[in-house]
């Protein structure tokens, strides 16, 4: 479901979003993404960060936009959840520090949501934003998901807090699928999950498959735990970016763009060896 003409829907209300940015030494990217959430066509905002003990100029920079600046940690979704307890509006919108918003984004996700009170989250598209040639190849493998939204792959980062706040938030024994778990608990709790076309601009910022690869590692350790939950075997095309539909239905592209298609499948060999080695010593562990 797409929301993009502003005449067709009218907003009657104006309901207080609240956009949650966690970030950890992030003095870097922060300003663009602040900045894009002051030019925002959409206006009742607060801008609420969570910081986990940064040691640059992080939390300097985002009191130079909002006041509602915090400590929290150990992990990210210890820190929405964090956030999310200090917000005062309606919706929640979860953002990562090197994102950058296109100018309406949140008011087509306002738009979207208050077409229907049953509708718990709202998927936002996001678009990479590349300089080498890694980031590229992430580029790349996600302008497939974007084609037409990808069922496997989209996570809601828009979210009714009523709602939120029913399913338990985050959950904190998870780092790494929480951004699928959340989305997936709020479908098992009978709420609709929408898509709008406005995007998010990712800064991606890739040095290597290895980087990569160390990610999906960190990120694998407490995979087990998501899997189990939500009951997603451990292989299949949530695991293994090889067994994803998206890719085969649009065979074509990857045919039209063979240095770019060869590079994605190396780097998806790579972040399977990561994740796959995160998931096995996390699972032993029992992490």
């Amino acid at each position: 479901m797409g929301i993009s003409n502003k005449k067709e829907f009218k907003i009657d209300r104006n309901p207080l979003v609240s956009v949650i940015v966690t970030t950890k030494n992030e003095a870097k990217v922060l300003g663009r993404l602040l900045a894009s959430i002051k030019k925002q066509s959409y206006k009742r905002i607060e801008v609420i960060i969570v910081d986990n003990a940064s040691t640059d100029k992080t939390k300097e920079i985002a009191r130079s936009y909002t006041d509602k600046v915090y400590n929290f940690g150990p992990e990210r979704s210890a820190q929405r959840n964090y956030g999310a307890k200090k917000a005062k509006g309606e919706f929640l919108f979860f953002l990562d520090a090197d994102m950058e918003l296109s100018p309406f984004v949140i008011e087509d996700c306002v738009r979207a949501a208050e077409k229907d009170n049953r509708i718990g989250g709202v998927v936002v598209p996001e678009e990479s934003i590349a300089k080498s040639f890694w980031e590229k190849v992430k580029a790349f493998e996600r302008s497939f998901y974007n084609l037409e939204g990808d069922a496997i792959t989209d996570a809601a980062r828009f979210i009714r807090k009523k709602i939120f706040e029913e399913v338990g938030g985050y959950d904190e024994e998870i780092t790494g699928p929480e951004d699928w778990d959340l989305p997936e608990s709020i479908k098992k709790a009978g709420y609709k999950i929408v898509r709008v076309k406005s995007v998010i601009y990712h800064h991606e910022r890739i040095g290597s498959p290895l980087a990569l690869a160390k990610k999906k590692y960190y990120y694998a350790l407490k995979s087990h735990r998501y899997l189990d939950k939500q009951k997603i075997p451990v292989i299949g095309p949530k695991t293994v970016y090889f067994l994803r539909p998206v890719f085969w239905k649009n065979w074509k592209r990857l045919i039209k763009q063979p240095l770019l298609a060869l590079a994605m499948c190396m780097m998806f060999v790579f972040e399977l060896l990561g994740g796959g080695l995160g998931f096995m010593v996390g699972k032993i562990k029992k992490a």
